[in-house]
């Protein structure tokens, strides 16, 4: 199963602060809006996304159908066999996509300690 290209998004207190931080280790804003309190930061093939209140845990981050560049991708699992691939293995999913649609979708699930994984499927 592939999940697609990874990225952490973390719970920050103040984005800017945040910003100025990765900044200093060599990321640069690679997407998201620092008005609507969200960045994507890129070190290489690094990913970190900077969420200000939206969340209230770090997460986990795949997309399917991306690679790091958040480019398309030709071939990828959607993230409904993901989904099901997870069931039929006994994962139990926190959030699920409905299977009757095709395209952007998410699941999320839970690792053993409580941390969220989101797949995020944007297209």
């Amino acid at each position: 199963m592939s999940l697609g290209a990874f990225s952490i998004s973390l719970n920050v207190k103040d984005i800017n602060v945040s910003k100025l931080f990765y900044e200093t280790l060599g990321f640069t804003v690679f997407g998201g809006d620092i008005e609507k309190n969200y960045l994507i930061m890129k070190n290489d093939q690094t990913l970190i996304g900077l969420f200000q209140d939206m969340f209230d845990k770090n997460i986990l981050t795949f997309n399917p159908g991306w690679d790091q560049d958040a480019k398309t991708l030709d071939k990828f699992t959607d993230v409904r066999i993901i989904q099901n691939e997870l069931k039929a293995k006994g994962i139990t999913l926190s959030s699920e996509v409905d299977e009757t649609t095709k395209g952007p979708g998410n699941i999320i699930i839970m690792d053993p300690d409580g941390n969220p994984i989101l797949i995020d499927q944007h297209i």
